[in-house]
This record gives C-alpha cells, structure tokens and sequence, in this order.
C-alpha cells in the first residue's frame, strides 16, 4: 500500500508539538487519554487505507456526472464510505454526547480528516461538509430543526450543503437575489439559483439539506439584509414522510480535479413550492454562516496540506526507487545509476515539498487546538484564543492553498516526465489541490479579510497577541546554540513586518484604503512565511529537547534530527523570501490601480 502520509509526523504534532493531552485536564475531554486518542486516528488511517485510498484513481477516471434529468451519478464506493465514516463517528464525532456525538476535540477530529484528506480528497468533502452544516444547525438551530436534520446527517443518510454562490454574484455576497417570502405557516416560500454548490446532489445520500443564504422581502442592502434558511430537498411531513421540495439540479459543473467530488447548480421554486426555515433570527444569516465557513477555511487549509502530503509522499518514494544518472562528480560510465534521490537538486525538491507540506499541517493543527480551547477557557483567556484563531484563519487557508500547489507541482517535477502521466497520481494531487485557492473565498478575499479586518480588530490585538506567541517560541529556541542564528531571523522577520504594517497603517489613517489595501495578497504571502517560520521553529525546540535526552532508537534520533533540518531548510530557502515580500510593499507608488486600461493591451 502506497504511503500517503506520515504517522510519525501525526504523532509528533498531536502529542509533543501541539500537546492534545493538555485538553484532556478539562471536563468536556476528560474521558479521553492519549492512547484512546491515538487510537482514534488509527481507526481513521484504517478506513483511509481500506475504504478510501484504494478508490483514489478510479473516482478521477470516472467522475461525477450529470444525467440531464437532475441526478447526479457518482461512483459506487461514495455511498460506502459515507456510511462507513458515519458508522464510525467521522461525520458527527465533534458533538457532545447528548446531541449524539463523541465529544472529541477537533484536534482529534481534523486529524481523522487529514488522513481521509491526503487518501481521497475527492471524497472527502461530503463528510466534511455534514459535518460542519449540522455543527451550524447545532449552534443556531430550533430544538425542532436540530431533531429533525442532525441525526440524519451525523447518520449519513442525509448530506449537508452550503448553499452561497449565485451566478451573477460571486464572492459578493451582499449581491445575493434569492428571495424568501413569509408565510403564515411557519416556514418561507423560497426562488432563486444557486451554483458551485458541493455535495448539492449524488446518489449516495437520500435527502440534501441544503444551508441557504437569501433575502426576506423588504430586507436591508447588503450583507445586512441575509437571513440563513434550511432548505430540503424532500420536506419532512408530520408523518413521517418526505415531500419533495421543489429543490431541483439543474447541472453539474466538471472540473480539472475533485472530479469525484459532485459541484452543482440549484435552482430553488421553479414551481413556487420550494419551504425555507429561517434558522434563529432574520437578517443575521450571513453571522451564523461565517461559523461554518470559518472552520471550512480551516479545513480548506488543512485539506490542501494534506494533499500536498500525499504528493511528497509519492515523489519521495519514487525518489527512492528511480535509479537514473550518476553524481556530478562521477565520470566513470560504467558505474551504475544512482537513486535520484541522491542528486542535490532532487534533495533540494523534496526538502521544499516537506517544508511546506509538514509546516502547513502544524499551522492547521495549531489552529484546531486553538478552537478547542475557545471551547473549554473562559473570560480573557477565551478572548485570547478567539482572537489568535481569527488571525490564523486567513493565514492557513492560503498559504496551504497557495505554497501546496506550489509543492505539488514539485513533486511532478521530481518525477520528470513521468509525473506528467496518469501513470503517476501526482498529476492527480495536482489537479485536486488547485481548487483550494477558491474554495471559501479566493486568495485575494482571505488576503483583504487579514489585512482589512483581522489586522485592525480590537486595535491590532490580535496581531499583538500572535507576535507574543512567536516571540515566546523564539526565546525558548535561542537557548539551543544550533537554533539561536534561526530565532534571531525568525525576530528580525517580526520587526520587518512590523515596519510594513507600520508604512500600511499610514495610508488607513489617511482614509486612502485602496492603497492600504492595493497590495494585500503580497502581505498574506509575508505573513505566511513568518508564521510558518514560527511553526517550523517550534518543532525544532521539541525535538532539540528530545535529542537532548538521548534516549531513543536511532531511527527516532534521524526522525528529530530530520525535523531540526528541515526547519534549517525553510529558513534558507523559504523565509528569505519574506524581504522580497517586504520590500515590494514598502516601494512608493502604486502599480496596480491604473485609471487608463488600454494599458493592458
């Protein structure tokens, strides 16, 4: 069976990085300890390894499609593994034992994901995406509405959607048009379309609830005026039985990846018979939403370095396997050919491949510990978690997103024209992993929502509190000699950035937001390189302090020791990059917001 992940990575992370067992000293973990945690995610890696992974090439070579009368035809194994997943708690294993879960933190639960992520991202995202929709109806739902469609998603028989995208807005959800009028028994009439919409329709599932974004008549303009409905696809009846609900799909959309992943377009009231239930209060829908979309940010982020994963993982085994040319420094021809993984330039491919792969899925980890303790701490300290996770959210999304293409296109170049074919499932990681730039809002919105909105919040608190987190990450690293010069970049970075909000602050201060704001996205790339700077740090101060013991395996002292060198790597060839970043910014005169477009011809 073919590796696409790293368990010993998981397990350096989950327990001695991020340190899950400190969550278990408050009551809503307590009934866990780490050897029923790490058994958990080995159950995960089994279904992984059995239900999912084997699946992998087949679901791309035979993807979701439309059948032209509103279904959508999907692979055979999609209903199995749903139910496997469900069956085994993958689906509502978050939730509190009364409302039928597992109480696990999301430590826990993101890292049964990631494995299910980095087997079969194409299918995947029907799971996840239940899971966060019943997490929403948990939170905002009726008492009703909470009895009605939670089980039955946490069952797997029923999938959760988010329904936002309309064709003629986009990402702008303050130009939404889906109406929703008011009846007298209970529930709202609902018209309107909705596209991009994942899991919004398959074979697998027997009912869809859909989340829905819309507009009651006689609302406010703009973000203000969105209410949150649910929206079935078959209504329940009192009786018992499901009525459908004039909910039909109206197509598929076929991608360049996630091909086993249906995305569809939803049309609501063709025949004016399509029930809405408002979920909580009108006009605080697009409040209750951004719950989910937050954590699918996460996720997003998650799912795209555990993609990224799977690609190194391939390319290094082949590495280690493809025997071709000879060192440089080699001019006998009759020598036989080296492993390539032997050639520097190959080392210097599969060493960018880890960093960003392995220092993306700690961030992720770091974000997830941080929503458990938002979860179980209180008063400032809760504030302190709320507020760091905001500004990490935007940060892990994109940087996954965007530096995980980046290293899966690595790991087709490591496997030279081969890693062009279909022969090969890099091109394939590929593919999959290029839609997590979109998802949830492009780079360019994650990047506008960091600098405008979460560099500014509660008067840059936020921002403060994560310099403390690095700063302190950095005085723990400058006792070991062999990372102090490392701590000293990673505190200069601190003080560059810190200069480059400075110069950006001048112009929010002036009212001049387009120019604060013109280049946001290179910020985003800055701040991912020093929060990832800090994330490899940090596991160099555990596994420094683990080789300081000397009391392990030789295979566990070259696991530490791969760790302390690899985070030596990103700070070489990686964070210099942030200067770059830095001084692009810091230039006078904007080259982006040019009035005479014929410029462009």
């Amino acid at each position: 069976m073919a590796r696409f992940t790293s368990m010993e990575h998981l397990r350096f992370l989950l327990f001695d990085v991020h340190r899950v067992e400190d969550l278990f000293t408050h009551e809503r973990f307590a009934h866990l300890d780490a050897e029923q945690a790490w058994m958990i995610i080995e159950s995960a890696k089994l279904l992984a390894e059995q239900e999912m992974f084997p699946y992998f090439k087949a679901m791309d070579e035979t993807p979701a499609f439309y059948d032209g009368k509103g279904g959508v035809k999907t692979h055979p194994q999609l209903k199995n593994i749903i139910q496997k997943a469900a069956e085994q708690h993958w689906i509502g294993g978050y939730a509190s034992f009364d409302q039928g879960g597992m109480q696990l933190p999301e430590m826990i639960f993101s890292t049964g994901h990631h494995l299910f992520q980095a087997a079969n991202n194409g299918v995947e995202g029907y799971t996840g995406l239940s899971a966060g929709s019943a997490g929403l109806i948990l939170n905002f739902g009726s008492t009703v509405q909470i009895e009605t469609y939670v089980p039955n998603i946490f069952s797997g028989k029923w999938q959760g959607t988010m329904a936002l995208t309309e064709p003629q807005a986009g990402s702008s959800l303050s130009d939404i048009t889906t109406s929703a009028s008011p009846t007298d028994q209970g529930y709202y009439t609902v018209k309107g379309q909705k596209i991009f919409i994942s899991g919004g329709q398959h074979e697998a599932c027997d009912n869809f609830v859909h989340l829905t974004l819309a507009r009651i008549e006689g609302a406010p303009a703009g973000v203000k005026g969105i209410s949150l409905f649910i929206i079935p696809k078959f209504r329940p009846e009192p009786d018992g039985s499901l009525v459908y609900n004039d909910v039909y799909c109206a197509g598929d959309f076929q991608k360049m990846g996630q091909r086993g992943y249906a995305t569809t377009h939803l049309s609501f009231g063709d025949n004016d018979d399509c029930h809405a239930y408002l979920v909580g209060e009108p006009h605080k829908g697009l409040t209750y939403m951004f719950q989910m979309m937050n954590g699918a940010r996460i996720s997003v982020g998650q799912s795209a370095a555990s993609v990224a994963m799977a690609a190194y993982q391939a390319s290094l085994q082949y590495a280690m396997e493809r025997p071709q040319g000879r060192p440089a420094g080699e001019k006998d021809p009759t020598k036989p050919p080296t492993l390539i993984i032997n050639h520097p330039d190959v080392q210097r491919m599969l060493f960018t491949q880890k960093a960003i792969a392995e220092g993306a899925l700690s961030l992720g980890m770091e974000c997830n510990r941080l929503y458990d303790l938002t979860h179980v701490t209180t008063g400032e300290e809760k504030q302190k978690h709320f507020l760091l996770l905001e500004i990490l959210t935007p940060i892990v999304k994109t940087y996954a997103s965007e530096q995980g293409s980046r290293s899966a296109a690595l790991a087709i170049q490591t496997l030279g024209g081969y890693g062009f074919t279909t022969d090969f499932p890099v091109q394939q990681h590929y593919r999959d992993l290029k839609i997590m730039s979109l998802y949830e809002g492009t780079t360019g919105i994650q990047s506008l929502d960091l600098l405008g909105r979460k560099a500014t919040m509660e008067n840059g608190k936020a921002l403060q509190l994560l310099a403390a987190e690095i700063m302190q990450t950095i005085q723990q690293a400058a006792v070991y000699p062999d990372l102090q010069p490392k701590a000293e970049a990673l505190e200069q970075e601190l003080h560059r950035i810190q200069t480059v909000l400075a110069h950006l602050f001048r112009f929010a201060g002036k009212g001049q937001i387009d120019n604060y704001l013109s280049d946001a996205t290179v910020f985003m790339e800055l701040a991912g390189y020093i929060v990832i700077g800090w994330q490899w740090l940090k596991q160099a101060v555990v596994a420094a302090e683990k080789l300081a013991k000397k009391d392990f395996s030789r295979n566990t002292q070259v696991f530490y020791e791969g760790k302390i060198h690899t985070m030596h790597f990103f700070f070489r060839y990686e964070l210099t990059h942030a200067e770059a970043c830095a001084n692009t910014i810091l230039q006078h005169g904007s080259l982006t917001q040019v009035k005479e477009l014929e410029i462009f011809a």
